[in-house]
């Protein structure tokens, strides 16, 4: 059952149950990517079917794919101006205007998705990402957080440093300013919707976006032959909600822990899905037209340094500046991430 369709299987079910009541809380939610994509009904509509069963059909909210309402990379602001009730967004595409955002974003050499979903519910790590929220006057849900993404479906193989020089790629967050940086590469940011064509008409040598699943039915396998892991540069990311802090204060104090128990839930959820669907996905890639190129282990390592080195400069710089808190929440990360590694003699993964 799709998930547009376990929605509507929940919404019949209250009807029939109930008399037909109004809800006290609907929400147009817009999302970055498009209708239908995985993220879309894996985050979103998962979200909005959760919301609805445990608010008892209290909570209404209607999912729509990036362009509906406002542009894909434009839901933050369309937040912000009141334009919508809510968003569903990455902190990826604020890393340019706030390099904090980095942190929640998913970075190279940052932790992998079991050490990171810890870190956001049990260490600390969701209460930072809504104290940041808080001082843009918007409240944050964790809702979505992914698996390892594909470092590139790429139209020319990769496996080394000098394979990124001068590479048209497409990409976001903190992973284009490292690629920039470091590799004297030419990152673009196009919204998800329009990746394929980019790649297909070579408008770019190599594309990332998400999951292997994810990826799938953009189709990037069919239009580029080399498919290059792990995904060093995106070893998780995170999706949320946003609201205006008044919209959220708004909200029933009853109902207000349901739909952050909803939000937790889709996380989990949604995760485990990812993981499950991202396996098949492999497998079919690897069996197909497509040659899988791994990369070395000294490169991944190098990748990985890299990534940490710009986000502790990013983190001096603002602290230079007089704001220590990129400082604060980074440390707290790297020792959550230390703490997670020195155990991992007891800990199977596989």
């Amino acid at each position: 059952m799709t998930q547009k369709q376990r929605l509507a299987a929940v919404l019949i079910s209250a009807s029939m149950a109930s008399p037909v009541m109004a809800a006290e809380i609907e929400w147009r939610i817009p999302t970055s990517v498009p209708d239908g994509s995985p993220i879309f009904e894996n985050f979103l509509e998962r979200f909005a079917v959760n919301a609805s069963t445990l608010t008892e059909g209290r909570v209404e909210i209607s999912p729509f794919g990036a362009g509906v309402l406002v542009p894909a990379l434009q839901v933050y602001e369309a937040v912000k101006e009141g334009t919508v009730d809510a968003g569903h967004s990455t902190p990826s595409y604020l890393v340019n205007q706030d390099p904090i955002n980095a942190i929640f974003a998913g970075f190279p050499g940052g932790m992998g998705p079991q050490a990171y979903i810890n870190w956001i519910y049990e260490g600390g790590g969701l209460e930072r990402l809504q104290e940041i929220r808080a001082s843009e006057g918007l409240h944050s849900l964790v809702v979505g957080i992914g698996s390892t993404e594909v470092f590139a479906h790429s139209n020319v193989p990769i496996h080394g440093p000098e394979d990124l020089d001068g590479i048209k790629y497409r990409t976001s967050g903190p992973w284009a300013e490292v690629m920039r940086e470091y590799y004297n590469a030419v990152p673009t940011v196009v919204p998800p919707g329009d990746t394929y064509t980019l790649l297909q008409r070579n408008g770019v040598d190599a594309v990332e976006w998400a999951t292997p699943s994810s990826n799938q039915p953009e189709g990037f396998h069919e239009a580029a032959r080399y498919i290059v892991v792990p995904g060093v540069h995106q070893p998780t990311f995170l999706w949320e909600v946003v609201t205006r802090q008044e919209t959220w204060d708004q909200v029933p104090d009853d109902l207000k822990p349901l739909i952050e128990a909803a939000a937790k839930l889709t996380t989990y959820e949604g995760l485990s899905n990812f993981y499950h669907h991202d396996l098949q996905a492999m497998e079919t890639y690897r069996s197909g037209r497509n040659e899988v190129i791994s990369l070395d282990d000294s490169f991944v390592g190098e990748l990985a340094e890299n990534g940490r080195e710009w986000m502790n400069n990013q983190a001096t710089e603002r602290s230079q500046a007089g704001d220590a808190r990129m400082t604060d929440i980074l440390e707290g990360y790297n020792e959550y991430q230390e703490r997670w590694s020195a155990q991992q003699d007891y800990l199977i993964t596989n």
